[in-house]
């Protein structure tokens, strides 16, 4: 939950996140802005008001709370090939990590999700005293975002 002051009052409104994000970029022109958020905003609701209503543009988190949308994902996924960009890092403080990414905008017009335009998926790979720890995360993003991948 979170609290808005109500303008002329000493009372706070509460509400939840998606109101409070939708009521602070209200205060903003954001038409044409790529707007980042991580899983806890990835919402049909937020989505739409962002793209239709505002003319902006969403880079999302996709996890656990859009269950269908990130099956579709995984699944889209899943017989991936190269990557279609790897970025290793230099080493830091003996920590190595790689980043690979890939893209796709095949599965635009069957995501059930609100303006999909390009999903894509970033796998970490961190070797740490002798030690491996691999993740993925899946993204969205809305048609007004293209990643370019050199």
């Amino acid at each position: 939950m979170g609290a808005l002051p109500v303008k002329g009052r000493r009372e706070v409104k509460r509400t939840n996140e998606i109101k409070t994000a939708i009521l602070l970029l209200e205060t903003t022109d954001i038409a044409g802005k790529d707007i980042a958020a991580d899983a806890w905003l990835t919402q049909r609701r937020f989505a739409d008001d962002l793209v239709r209503k505002r003319q902006a543009h969403y880079y999302f988190t996709v996890k656990g709370n859009q269950p269908t949308l990130l099956e579709d994902l995984k699944f889209d996924f899943q017989h991936r090939g190269q990557p279609d960009f790897v970025e290793p890092t230099a080493p830091d403080h003996g920590r190595l990590e790689t980043r690979k990414i890939w893209t796709t905008t095949e599965l635009n017009d069957d995501l059930d999700f609100p303006h999909v335009g390009q999903p894509f998926l970033v796998e970490r790979h961190v070797k740490f005293c002798h030690r491996v720890r691999r993740g993925s995360i899946y993204y969205g993003t809305s048609p007004g975002i293209q990643l370019f991948i050199v």
